[in-house]
């Protein structure tokens, strides 16, 4: 393909693109000068014995390095131009222990890390650190037993909530705090210029941008996030405040999803919040698309709306187009293949991922056309459109997209799923019509984790066998696989499964990645954004509806878990802290906020009686998807503290 030929694909397929507003962006008000090296060094101060090489960068063609040895430093001070908490982070390689790598704020040294031996690189990152305009922020790396190569320092805004998690279990408290630090990390200050393009054939990018509020959902060697990394990172970014970012980033997939792409959204950007990642696009006829990501950004965008009570995912045009078309357009278009009588689905062309599958599970073979866990997508992309529509005050779309869930969800368990359980159960179609059974990996878990099985024996029987292959010869390679299945067996009430993969997960955070220039397990964003949301809406239950101010808990402690407590819970305007104690007590203080909530806090089983602080009342039961329900709903005001008990 001739150079001239590729500009004009590029120049019809940004076509799509809004207006940019990060081209006159305010600078960045704390930036790092030539942060991965590339221009030799400037703005850096060099001792003996350090410099700038080209022998092993993490990304581009430069780094810094320190031979081994006592007293070398390499260092920049930055002045604050305005206030804020930040985090800064660094790639990092040592060839052996003793290195340090140090803030100081105004000389004094604020936050520091000893480093260990690591020949390969590792993400390292210091905050949060509190400056005020003026201030003067020193980075500095200082030399150690062995060789270090510094790369791509990045400073990071630090997130508006702060959880805190505390528990009989000091695991989960440590894996809480580890994640919800890394997570932090990748978010991106707004009005940073940074690489555009960059990935493992082109190191360096193709120019630079600036950025928009966003966080890195993908490989940390691509200068970009990615629809499913988005899709599962989100709810972690929503317990960590990041609700702007979550806004920014699913409207610029939404604005990308336009009739010239079949109203499939790109599937990577990068962080300019504008231009489509060139290493999964090529042109408007051939990017990497697959069916489940359209479904799963609806989703999360109602996901969004009820951790954040903002407006925008209800007003915003571009947002409310890209839920009708995934809804509407989109399945229409792709659903021609399979017979499926009266109801839709939408489905993929069984040619790869360039020309649109129907499945996440990129290692397959199979020419699929349709597969479990687009279906179970758009299931959950209904009920999202039932939803939004529902607290925009449309009824008549709200029931539209009901009926069309239930539909759905009922083809689903009569006919497209076959009558089989556990290996025996459909989980996907090929293009010849041909029936799927055994393991799919993600076209198998993403069924139950989405709830399209209906609940009874031959869930169970699925979720027995899935886990079972999880652990067998069909485990998944890569990390960010496997974080989806406490998701997974937590949504099907197995809460010591899910929190044995919690541990799995997080066991592996120090392994190196399977792609090899990714780093390590834990640098693969997706790890730690998984682990928060894991822990709030999994172990705890927590289901946020900021916009009906209500909040929804349920304790999922699995056994010897005595009791879980999360603090500076973050809900719309509101921060609250949560403590359960087994599965039969709950309390919940309503610390900051400008109204009361209902609390709704659900207990497993039918009880004789519950207890508001201390006050008996008769117990009400609920089934909630094949669980009874033991629930108390109770309004809980800004500075008052409840507890609910069940005896």
């Amino acid at each position: 393909m001739t150079r001239s030929r590729t500009t004009l694909l590029l120049a019809a397929a940004l076509a799509f693109l809004t207006p940019s507003t990060t081209a006159h962006a305010e600078p960045a008000p704390l930036a790092v000068t030539d942060p991965g090296f590339e221009m030799g060094g400037t703005g850096w101060e060099f001792t003996d014995g350090t410099g700038v090489a080209v022998n092993n960068p993490h990304a581009g063609s430069r780094l810094a390095y320190l031979d081994a040895g006592s007293g070398m430093t390499v260092s920049q001070t930055v002045t604050a131009t305005g206030g804020g908490s930040y985090l800064v982070s660094a790639w990092i390689a040592t060839g052996g222990p003793g290195g340090r790598y140090v803030l100081r704020v105004n000389g004094v040294e604020a936050a520091a890390r000893t480093l260990p031996a690591a020949a390969n690189y590792r993400r390292h990152t210091l905050g949060r650190i509190t400056l005020a305009p003026g201030d003067r922020l020193e980075i500095a790396f200082a030399s150690g037993q062995g060789w270090i190569n510094v790369d791509d320092v990045m400073v990071s805004p630090a997130a508006p909530a702060d959880p805190r998690v505390s528990s009989s279990d000091p695991e989960v408290a440590a894996m809480f705090d580890w994640a919800k630090g890394k997570a932090g990390s990748w978010v991106h200050l707004p009005g940073t210029r940074g690489p555009l393009d960059a990935d493992e054939r082109q190191t360096g990018g193709t120019g630079t941008g600036v950025y928009a509020p966003s966080y890195w959902a993908g490989y940390a060697n691509r200068s970009g996030y990615y629809s499913r990394d988005t899709a599962h990172q989100l709810a972690g970014a929503g317990v960590l405040g990041l609700h702007a970012e979550n806004r920014e980033m699913l409207r610029a997939f939404a604005a990308s999803a336009t009739a010239g792409h079949a109203y499939y959204p790109v599937w990577a950007l990068n962080f300019d919040n504008r231009t489509p990642l060139s290493i999964d696009y090529r042109g408007p006829s051939l990017f990497v698309r697959e069916v489940p990501a359209p479904f799963e950004l609806v989703q999360k965008a109602e996901e969004a709306y009820r951790w954040s009570g903002d407006p925008a995912y209800l007003d915003d045009p571009a947002l409310w187009a890209f839920y009708r078309h995934t809804t509407e357009e989109f399945v229409t278009l792709h659903d021609g293949q399979k017979d499926n009588g009266p109801v839709k689905v939408a489905e993929g062309t069984g040619r790869g991922i360039f020309q649109g599958t129907a499945s996440y599970d990129e290692q397959s073979d199979e020419p699929l056309t349709e597969a479990g866990d687009a279906i179970a997508s758009q299931y959950q992309a209904y009920r999202a459109m039932a939803a939004l529509a529902r607290a925009k005050g449309d009824r008549v779309t709200a029931d539209l997209f009901g009926r069309r869930a239930r539909d759905l969800k009922r083809y689903f368990n009569s006919t497209w799923s076959g009558t089989g359980s556990g290996a025996d159960m459909v989980r996907g179609y090929t293009t010849d019509g041909h029936a799927l059974t055994g393991w799919g990996k993600e076209n198998s878990w993403f069924m139950p984790m989405k709830g399209i099985i209906d609940p009874g024996a031959r869930r169970e029987a699925y979720l027995d066998y899935i886990d079972a292959q999880a652990e067998g010869d069909g485990r998944p390679d890569n990390i960010e696989a496997l974080t989806y299945l406490p998701d997974t067996f937590f949504a099907g009430n197995r809460p010591d499964t899910a929190w044995k993969w919690m541990r799995r997960v997080y066991a592996q955070k120090d392994v190196q990645h399977v792609n090899s220039r990714q780093g390590t397990n834990g640098d693969y964003p997706e790890v730690s954004f998984t682990l928060v949301a894991q822990t709030v809406q999994g172990l705890m239950g927590v289901t946020p509806d900021a916009p009906a101010r209500t909040l929804t808990t349920q304790p999922r402690l699995p056994s010897g878990m005595d009791w879980l407590s999360v603090e500076d819970l973050r809900v719309g305007d509101s921060a609250f802290t949560l403590r359960h104690d087994t599965d039969r007590r709950s309390t919940l203080t309503h610390t900051t906020g400008t109204a009361a909530y209902t609390w709704e806090a659900r207990f497993p089983g039918a009880h004789a009686a519950v207890a508001v602080d201390g006050v008996r009342r008769p117990a009400r039961t609920e089934v909630v998807d094949g669980v009874t329900y033991t629930v108390v709903r109770t309004r809980v005001a800004p500075g008052r503290t409840v507890t609910v008990e069940v005896r």
